[in-house]
């Protein structure tokens, strides 16, 4: 079992920046993928963005691709997600995951554990 929790989400501007933080506890020796998911009001959770153990597989939404980065040290058990670019479709609940599948990092049942979620609120 795996602990999560997201740190840096707040309110900015259209076209500002956040960093989200995501600090991994517990037994992660057996996860491969971390990602990032969002839910908007009124809308399902959407895949944002994947990285696998060693960062060479990388996956984004192609609503985010280009603005967002995601990254991550394995030694610091952390993930992040810089967020550029931001726009007030952005606004959601980002979540962070942890998958021990090393397949379909955007598919959402196969994450294991989840973080209690990060408020990103865009105005314009």
């Amino acid at each position: 079992q795996v602990q999560l929790v997201e740190s840096g989400g707040g309110l900015v501007q259209a076209g500002g920046s956040l960093r989200l933080s995501c600090a991994a506890s517990g037994r992660t020796f057996g996860d491969y993928f971390m990602g990032w998911f969002r839910q908007a009001p009124g809308k399902e959770r959407e895949f944002v963005a994947a990285i696998s153990w060693s960062g060479t597989t990388i996956s984004y939404a192609d609503s985010v691709k280009g603005r967002f980065t995601i990254s991550r040290d394995n030694a610091r058990n952390t993930v992040w997600l810089q967020m550029n670019s931001l726009k007030p479709e952005d606004t959601a609940v980002y979540f962070c995951a942890s998958s021990r599948s090393t397949v379909r990092p955007q598919d959402p049942k196969r994450y294991d554990s989840w973080g209690q979620g990060a408020q990103v609120t865009v105005s314009s």
